[in-house]
């Protein structure tokens, strides 16, 4: 269990970050405010990392060990305009906490606090990673590990809030939890015409849209339906705007989002490959950017035996992973890792919005429970 006072100054942690949202490499502010939350429960060796991200480490004291586990928290917020009504709503226009990231840096705050009453039960150090930049590049995971805090480190957890898992349950598996996620531009390249004699330019723009369903076939046709290939264009552009031009460019945007790396380094490949033979075989060009982003973050099967054993039966559920992607991908490939979900949908919600959503909210009893879950499996690792 939690002790009380601290589960109390968990809950205003999190209603101050929601209140103060800040984007991802733009997070001085709540830099800041967790330096001192985490000073004011006497922590106070604290130290920069990623540039607006905080380390901590609680040193157990039962005796000398070099063992070391990993706890992330994700601290930045999304480009949303809430629309929650709650007292705490953001107070930063367009600015909003809509994927729980408030309340994660505020469980980890209270399990560094609880961890640091109880250090006399354990030897080892547990070290707090508040973590920068998950939502967007450049992202912080990776640059947590270029940095090397878990170079000296054994194994690592992450916790996620899930809207869609009651409060009170866990989920956590073996294996693949979340996808890769990679974004791409292809930008091709025509010739304008007047739109009257379409036959003396290159129409960019019907390029463009033949090829948003070429794509879709490297998923229908040349992945396996047992690997998980998730392509979606996002954004299309093209043209001047004009009525009675034909278009000389166009562009597109979009994410590809796999579980295998194999897969994802071929579909990457393919991706240009058929940008660029469509493009040509119409008498167009394609420019092709693909840029890597967050790995699969993949469970291992004693961390995740842990997190349950943590946990308790009563409270893990079995629940498939997420085809959403998460930065803690990077720690995962680094050392063994378990990467759990904390249900926060309340018993009463009559309405369920999802992460990412203006409506986003999650049930704040439920947060005692992941703390709680964090500072057992410290426990369980180290004591």
């Amino acid at each position: 269990m939690l002790p009380d006072d601290i589960a109390a100054r968990m809950l205003g942690n999190r209603r101050h970050l929601h209140a103060h949202p800040e984007l991802s490499n733009h997070e001085t502010g709540t830099q800041a405010y967790l330096r001192a939350a985490l000073a004011a429960e006497g922590l106070a060796d604290v130290r920069d990392a990623a540039a607006t991200g905080l380390v901590l480490d609680v040193v157990g004291a039962a005796g000398p060990s070099n063992r070391a586990l990993a706890i992330r928290a994700d601290i930045d917020a999304l480009p949303i305009a809430e629309q929650t009504g709650l007292p705490f709503a953001s107070t930063r226009p367009g600015v909003m906490h809509a994927c729980g990231h408030d309340a994660h840096a505020a469980m980890a705050v209270a399990a560094a606090a609880a961890l640091h009453r109880r250090r006399a039960e354990f030897r080892g150090t547990v070290r707090f990673i508040f973590q920068p930049a998950e939502e967007a590049e450049p992202l912080g995971g990776r640059r947590i590990v270029a940095e090397g805090w878990l170079d000296n480190v054994e194994a690592a957890i992450g916790i996620h809030v899930d809207p869609y898992l009651p409060t009170g349950r866990i989920a956590v598996a073996a294996g693949p939890y979340t996808l890769a996620c990679d974004i791409f531009d292809i930008r091709i390249v025509g010739r304008s015409a007047h739109a009257a004699t379409p036959h003396e330019g290159v129409d960019a723009l019907a390029i463009a849209a033949a090829l948003v369903g070429e794509l879709q076939r490297l998923v229908s046709r040349e992945a396996s339906a047992f690997e998980p290939v998730v392509l979606s264009i996002t954004a299309f552009q093209a043209g001047s705007g004009a009525y009675n031009i034909v278009a000389d460019h166009a562009a597109l945007k979009g994410t590809l989002r796999t579980g295998n790396p194999d897969m994802r380094a071929r579909t990457m490949r393919r991706i240009a490959e058929v940008a660029t033979a469509l493009a040509s075989a119409h008498g167009a060009s394609a420019e092709t950017k693909i840029v890597a982003g967050e790995p699969a973050v993949v469970n291992d099967g004693a961390m995740a035996r842990l997190i349950a054993t943590a946990a308790g039966p009563a409270a893990v559920v079995a629940a498939p992973g997420w085809a959403a992607a998460d930065d803690f991908g990077f720690y995962s490939e680094r050392v063994p890792a378990a990467y759990f979900r904390l249900g926060v949908q309340a018993p009463d919600a009559v309405e369920t919005f999802a992460l990412h959503h203006p409506q986003f909210r999650i049930d704040e009893a439920a947060l005692p429970l992941g703390a709680a879950t964090l500072v057992a499996a410290s426990l369980g690792f180290l004591g």
